[in-house]
């Protein structure tokens, strides 16, 4: 693995738990880790559970023990070193977005199409995918109980940049993150529901928003923000702190989103609504562990119902713990890691694949595109 912060740790919990409560045809074992300062990533390595540490992602890839390198660094750093490991035969599993453009996206696509040729796999970490009740949405509208799909609504809300104080980042820094909102929270919402409608986005109307300008360079680092000093040096914020568009998906329904860490009181509100010709469905992560679901069938007073998504035909629920004990954030990473197991070992694509995610970027793209055009309608 790549990197040992807030995405390494979680990789690391998935990659520690999946063979204890899944049954894995290939057993996962955490060889090394990388991390340029060799004092903290030897002391990440004991505290996370890998093997070893190097201080150079390179030689991730030249070792022979090692045959899946799991990056988990900023944007900038993607292309390289997935382009890297996959040419080398290594599987390779990238965090989200893919990259920090649709050109560096589109050569690792072509990297992962030309590797798998020769065996070797790459995924796209976008985790939201393997939580229970998206899955199960998912296969409530691959059965066809919603009908055609008319309207898509997704919002990813968060608040922890809303004190004008938090310190500047490397998620504030475009250089390194690529976008700000729209591509750390924004392309899971894009992710999430194209892969539930089963529908491409094919066109946007954007328009995106820095509410704070500059920040504290420096300061006290917590979570994903923390707190820096008003008085102290500051630095240019390069990315959009919100980012809102309307879209058309490719089976004629029409889509509404919206991705901001200014949303005071919303902690993780990744929420998504479908409606169809026959029922509707509605989700939010800060309820993960249900899934509302509205049938036209029913009484015109019944409303949505509550469908907990914790019943052992449910998707990954079956491996974990009784009905009604609910699952978590680290949830979702480890279903992810088995099924990118299960994948390799099957010799099949995983999903969502690196083409999978181009797309993803390519409605990025065009959400910037609109943006910086007065919100002109884009093709994606």
């Amino acid at each position: 693995m790549v990197g040992y912060a807030f995405m390494g740790a979680a990789h690391s919990h998935a990659w520690r738990t999946a063979p204890r409560f899944f049954d894995l045809p290939l057993a996962p074992r955490m060889a090394a880790v990388a991390g340029r300062d060799p004092e903290r990533v030897a002391a990440a390595a004991a505290k996370l559970g890998w093997d070893s540490s190097e201080t150079d992602w390179r030689r991730l890839i030249e070792r022979d023990d090692i045959d899946l390198v799991d990056i988990c660094v900023p944007g900038d750093m993607h292309a390289e070193i997935a382009i890297a490991a996959l040419e080398a035969g290594k599987h390779v599993l990238c965090e989200k977005p893919l990259a920090n453009s649709v050109a560096e996206a589109e050569r690792m696509t072509a990297a992962a199409e030309a590797a798998e040729a020769r065996g070797a796999f790459a995924m796209c970490g976008f985790s939201y995918r393997r939580t229970p009740a998206l899955s199960l949405a998912k296969r409530l509208v691959e059965s066809g109980a919603l009908g055609p799909i008319r309207h898509v609504r997704a919002q990813y809300l968060q608040d922890w940049l809303t004190d004008e104080n938090a310190p500047l980042t490397w998620r504030l820094d475009k250089s390194k993150s690529g976008s700000g909102s729209l591509g750390d929270i924004g392309a899971h919402i894009i992710d999430a529901a194209q892969w539930i409608s089963g529908a491409n986005v094919t066109g946007v109307s954007a328009l995106t928003e820095t509410f704070v300008k500059e920040r504290p360079v420096g300061g006290d680092f917590v979570g994903l923000g923390g707190h820096g000093g008003a008085d102290g040096p500051k630095g240019p914020v390069t990315v959009d702190d919100a980012a809102m568009f309307t879209a058309r998906f490719s089976d004629g329904a029409v889509g509404v989103f919206e991705a901001t860490r200014f949303a005071l009181g919303r902690k993780n509100a990744m929420r998504l609504e479908l409606n169809g010709s026959k029922a509707s469905l509605a989700f939010d992560f800060e309820d993960m562990n249900s899934l509302w679901f509205y049938d036209a069938a029913d009484e015109p007073n019944a409303g949505f119902r509550r469908i907990q998504a914790t019943e052992p035909e449910h998707p990954y629920t079956g491996n974990w713990w009784p009905v009604g004990h609910g699952l978590g954030y680290e949830h979702g990473f480890t279903h992810q890691a088995v099924d990118l197991v299960e994948a390799i070992a099957n010799g099949e694509r995983p999903a969502p694949s690196f083409a999978d995610a181009l797309q993803v970027q390519r409605v990025l793209a065009a959400v910037e595109a609109s943006a910086g055009d007065e919100s002109r309608w884009t093709a994606v």
